[in-house]
């Protein structure tokens, strides 16, 4: 799995990280954690509801904070698209689980609750909670009668961040699945929500740059060997008899055809001595309409490997 179409959830990685790391080198982690008192009704430092989530506290935490993104926040992003992922992911989540946050506290304070540490707990449940609603999983297992599937254990790494730090990481957690259950309903319209325009443009131009390519690796539809450099004087690992080896040196070089066609030519005893049939400009026409990205070459071996092993056809080309 790459981060193709997922340029949020891999900025989301990359600041997190470095977050992190810069926090923890100028030891100013003390000043991301969300406490009422006294921080907030005593010093009226509001801005710690909105920064208390962009810092991770310890390494720990930030290893399962990485691996959750990783296998949840790829697949919601791609679900949803880039524009629309933009707006829940990092804005929409972030304020909503910082407003029901600040009212937890509030309402539990009397319970004990006056501590939220630091890190985007909220976030990621907000983000794990779509991701049970919408992925389905891949696959199922039985373990002592029990029926589980694939997601148990991304469950069992939310799980790690909910009681690290109870009861505030709790409140933390519940929070962000409440984001994620409001999001969920459209109770206040926040599906029709979107950034502007101007926004998604200077994001594309000048943010997404910085996080690298996004790009799927390409993937060739062959498997073949790399071309042998028989001039340059190697040693060949070969795993033929001695006798045909000793005479694959002694023999002059080889012609540009495929490694992997001469091998199959020596196993199956074709070739151009065996009187292979050559064939035809219509079918290998016709061919090259069904399988217009396979190479001339592949289609070539496809259409003689027939001709030494008849079979009924299947396609005819169109008057």
């Amino acid at each position: 799995m790459s981060f193709a179409h997922a340029p949020v959830s891999k900025g989301m990685m990359i600041g997190f990280g470095i977050s992190s790391l810069l926090a923890a080198i100028f030891d100013v982690k003390h000043y991301f954690h969300l406490q009422l008192v006294p921080h907030v009704s005593r010093d009226h430092q509001y801005w710690r509801l909105l920064t208390h989530q962009l810092v991770v506290g310890n390494s720990s935490e930030l290893l399962v904070l990485e691996l959750l993104l990783y296998n949840v926040s790829l697949h919601i992003e791609r679900s949803f698209g880039g524009p629309k992922c933009e707006c829940i992911l990092p804005p929409v989540s972030l304020m909503l689980s910082s407003l029901l946050s600040f009212v937890s506290l509030l309402v539990f304070h009397r319970l004990g609750l006056n501590h939220i540490p630091a890190g985007p707990v909220s976030l990621i449940m907000s983000i794990v909670y779509q991701h049970a609603r919408i992925v389905p999983p891949s696959y199922t297992f039985r373990i002592m009668n029990f029926d589980l599937t694939n997601k148990i254990f991304i469950y069992i790494l939310a799980l790690q961040l909910v009681i690290y730090s109870p009861p505030g990481s709790v409140a933390a957690a519940g929070t962000g699945i409440l984001a994620g259950i409001l999001y969920r309903s459209d109770f206040v319209g926040l599906k029709r929500y979107r950034l502007s325009g101007r926004f998604q443009s200077f994001s594309s131009r000048f943010l997404v740059p910085l996080i690298g390519s996004t790009q799927a690796p390409r993937r060739h539809n062959r498997a073949l060997p790399d071309e042998v450099n028989w001039s340059a004087g190697r040693d060949v690992v070969t795993t033929a008899p001695a006798s045909r080896s000793a005479q694959a040196q002694n023999s002059p070089a080889p012609r540009t055809s495929s490694v992997l066609n001469q091998w199959v030519d020596e196993l199956t005893g074709r070739g151009q001595a065996s009187g292979m049939r050559v064939p035809t400009n219509a079918e290998i026409g016709q061919l090259a309409v069904v399988f217009p990205d396979a190479p001339r070459d592949a289609i070539v071996t496809a259409l003689q490997r027939r001709s030494a092993f008849p079979l009924p056809v299947i396609w005819r080309a169109p008057n």
